[in-house]
């Protein structure tokens, strides 16, 4: 597995090696025991989701707030997104820094992001299967988001030639400056 450190601490971007021939091909999607290495950290993941969207869904920025603070392993399986992670870590040195990558089910590339991000992305494909594996568990009390358009953040976006649907709870999601504050837990 080749492992990409990014200009934001501790967000890696993973690219498994890709066994291919005229049959397909072959990919390990994740080994306990090289992610724990890439990541320098002993990481237990407790839950996998799996979401369908299609193109224009954006979902995000969301983000945990202690107890429940949350690490995440992402993936595309079908289908193209842009996924970003923004720092929210008080004191860190890149705090409100965003780092968008995109993620394909050709590329098989996956994001580690670990607690103190906020996280989200906008399918650029027809649609897209994303799973991505937690720390722990969902929390709805623990629920946080920033807006997806804070000015401030500035996120580069792409056009994809259709409106962003986005659920009520993003619309409404306040600014970073006015968010939860996420401490470590």
């Amino acid at each position: 597995m080749k492992v990409i450190l990014t200009a934001i601490e501790g967000v890696l971007i993973l690219e498994p090696k890709v066994f291919g021939d005229t049959r397909g091909f072959f990919v390990e999607s994740f080994n306990q025991q090289v992610f724990n290495d890439a990541v320098g950290d002993n990481v237990v993941f407790v839950q996998d989701n799996h979401s369908r969207s299609a193109k224009g869904v954006l979902r995000g920025l969301h983000y945990q707030v202690p107890p429940h603070t949350q690490g995440k392993l992402v993936r595309v399986t079908q289908g193209s997104v842009f996924d970003v992670a923004v720092d929210i870590r008080p004191g860190s040195a890149t705090f409100g820094r965003w780092l968008g990558v995109e993620l394909t089910g050709d590329n098989h590339r996956q994001l580690w992001l670990p607690p103190g991000m906020a996280h989200g992305f906008l399918v650029t494909s027809p649609s897209a299967d994303f799973l991505y594996k937690t720390t722990n568990f969902y929390a709805p009390q623990s629920e946080g988001c920033v807006l997806w358009s804070d000015p401030a953040l500035d996120i580069a976006w792409p056009d994809v030639g259709t409106p962003m649907q986005l659920a009520a709870k993003d619309v409404a999601a306040p600014t970073l400056a006015q968010a939860r504050v996420f401490k470590a837990d």
